[in-house]
């Protein structure tokens, strides 16, 4: 009896040590004078984090809704993990812009070494204090308007073979409609590779391609960087001890071999005064005597920054404008009107076409790559509330950013569900006016904005001109007319793909 006695109570007494673990941090927001939103033991602020019900940025808007009039800011716990998430655009303008040598570092990077991922652990996204500036002041050039017009005629012709390839699919499904997240990844994965690496990949037709494979796989979380997620959510100092990887052994080896096969094909051809992205690779690999590893990091940046993304922006650029039959319409009456003796639109005119862009952030807007983000504290900082009240964030603590909360915010968008690209005209202000008020936050801001920012909008712009010229696009029936996201997702697709109708123009 004395024994189950003893039993029960270190039993008792193990739950409880193990409840007060859970809520250990819970209110350390109030203590500091932060309204602090509701959280649940261990698991936080954002449920969908462990249940997988619902995409997670459902939850986000949520905590944003509730606080966003009343406060700029609000104390939130990712698992165990407080952040504090900003809900205020010019305090996150001032936070990625302004203020920026206060939070010049994405928290991503504490979950990231050369040891656990050597590809990603390269990229300036996730590199921190100097040498996440060395490395980007080092790609940029490569980024250049001077580069991605140099190989503009490579996509213009790539354009033209995703023309046919339409057509064909067009004869042969008729009716079914067509998956666009895989058409026009096969699209970028083209474009991209032939502008970056110099290689054919020849991915615009119906046959298996192990490169189109490696790149789907990715973007897809994997049991255990899902795992890995919710651990340090919940034991939040694990990240300094245990890191993960985004890049798999297997995908790993398979791009380093791709990047030394390109490299030494490229040496062999003896062209090496091409102003193309391979070169500017070749030319730092000369400079700075860099190893493979680093090249491929590099070199993962413009093609990572350019696949996926890429060919989700056109994706939904033509959902909208299959929605939005009118704005369509005018897009095509400027596509025309822009087409010169060549038979294309010329690289000065597609960066002139204004309701082009417009469309094109109107469709970023509405599907942003990023949809959150997190910036570490890297100096002391003093946040300032509605009501005048404040408090010091610590070096090293984190603040929680929701792009995709402001971009949905009925306050800065009217209708903001519904896709009107007249909102970013220049005679509205264009989307330099959004962006400077902290409210058009698609490819993130300041010194750490996209990298391949450009160069993807103009692989995605080139593509959306060569089919809206030669086709109607129409709504499947197959595709949802809401913008519910795919809650298996990180990235923001929309929920059982984007299904179209591609009807030719004679």
């Amino acid at each position: 009896m004395d024994s189950l006695l003893v039993t029960l109570s270190l039993f008792i007494g193990a739950l409880g040590a193990f409840y007060a673990f859970l809520i250990w941090n819970l209110g350390s927001w109030k203590k500091r004078g932060v309204p602090e939103a509701k959280s649940y033991p261990g698991i936080g602020t954002f449920p969908s984090l462990f249940t997988q019900k619902r995409n997670i940025v459902y939850d986000v808007d949520e905590v944003y809704r509730k606080y966003r009039s009343s406060n700029k800011y609000v104390g939130v716990y990712n698992g165990r993990e407080p952040q504090l998430f900003v809900l205020d655009p010019e305090l996150v303008h001032r936070i990625l812009v302004n203020d920026f040598k206060h939070f010049h570092d994405n928290a991503i990077g504490d979950t990231f070494d050369e040891k656990s991922d050597a590809i990603l652990a390269n990229n300036p996204f996730i590199l921190k204090g100097e040498e996440w500036k060395e490395r980007r002041t080092e790609v940029v050039p490569g980024m250049s308007p001077n580069r991605i017009k140099n190989v503009y005629p490579v996509t213009v012709e790539i354009c033209k073979r995703l023309t046919d390839f339409v057509r064909q699919q067009v004869e042969e499904y008729n009716k079914k409609g067509i998956g666009a997240y895989e058409l026009f990844l096969r699209y970028t994965t083209e474009v991209v590779s032939a502008c970056v690496l110099g290689i054919h990949i020849g991915t615009l037709n119906d046959k298996p391609s192990s490169f189109l494979d490696r790149i789907k796989n990715i973007f897809k979380l994997t049991p255990s960087q899902i795992a890995y997620q919710i651990t340090v959510a919940f034991i939040p100092s694990l990240k300094k001890i245990i890191k993960t990887k985004f890049f798999t052994n297997a995908n790993a080896q398979y791009f380093f071999n791709l990047m030394s096969d390109s490299i030494e094909l490229r040496l062999k051809e003896g062209n090496t005064n091409r102003a193309d992205f391979l070169n500017f690779i070749l030319q730092l690999k000369e400079k700075k005597n860099y190893s493979n590893v680093i090249l491929t990091g590099h070199a993962m940046t413009f093609l990572t920054d350019g696949f996926l993304t890429t060919s989700h922006s056109i994706a939904h650029c033509l959902l909208g404008l299959a929605r939005n039959p009118k704005a369509q319409e005018k897009l095509r009456e400027e596509i025309l009107s822009n087409i010169n003796e060549e038979g294309f639109v010329s690289f000065e005119s597609l960066s002139e076409m204004t309701y082009l862009d417009a469309c094109f952030n109107e469709a970023i807007r509405l599907f942003s790559p990023l949809s959150t983000n997190t910036k570490l504290c890297t100096e002391p900082y003093e946040f300032v509330n509605s009501d005048g009240s404040s408090f010091e964030m610590k070096k090293g603590e984190i603040v929680f950013l929701s792009y995709r909360s402001i971009h949905y915010d009925e306050r800065y968008y009217q209708n903001p569900e519904e896709y009107i690209p007249e909102r970013f005209l220049p005679e509205n202000g264009g989307v330099k006016k959004f962006r400077e008020e902290g409210k058009y936050l698609g490819f993130g801001d300041g010194p750490r904005i996209c990298l391949g920012m450009r160069f993807g909008a103009t692989q995605a712009k080139a593509a959306i001109v060569e089919i809206i010229r030669n086709f109607h696009v129409k709504v499947n029936a197959k595709a949802r007319n809401d913008n519910l996201l795919d809650k298996r997702e990180f990235l923001a697709l929309l929920d059982g793909g984007i299904w179209l109708d591609f009807e030719r123009i004679k």
